[in-house]
């Protein structure tokens, strides 16, 4: 049972790469636009970010932070909608989402790069 919750956690852990591998290529032969292809694969990997940074965090100090993920989510939409609003005086829905969904994007790649190397660092000083 341990093998198979360590190879369900691995596979959540390496697909965001994946998938946005092989989503920009399969949608750049389509479309024949690397601009577009970057910005749906960035669209469609968000999502799988977001789930493996939960799992990389219960990898690491085996406890979920699930709630702490809801508000950085939350309050990320919150920040994008009020900038929106005062820039543009009126919230276009369409585009708050956009930014907000792009936004998390960075926000959970730059988190899931940053937690690879937590828990190497981490791995190797219990090893010690």
């Amino acid at each position: 049972m341990a093998s198979f919750v360590s190879t369900f956690i691995a596979v959540f852990v390496l697909l965001p790469f994946l998938a946005y591998i092989i989503s920009f290529i399969f949608i750049k032969e389509i479309l024949k636009s690397h601009k577009r292809a970057v910005q749906i694969s960035a669209d469609i990997t968000t999502f799988l970010l977001m789930i493996s940074v939960h799992f990389i965090i219960l990898a690491i100090w085996e406890q979920s932070y699930l709630w702490l993920l809801f508000i950085i989510v939350f309050l990320i939409g919150v920040i994008i909608a009020l900038v929106h609003w005062k820039i543009r005086g009126e919230v276009d829905f369409g585009r708050v989402f956009k930014g907000f969904w792009r936004l998390n994007f960075i926000v959970f790649s730059t988190a899931y790069i940053s937690l690879i190397f937590i828990g190497l660092i981490v791995r190797i000083v219990h090893m010690i």
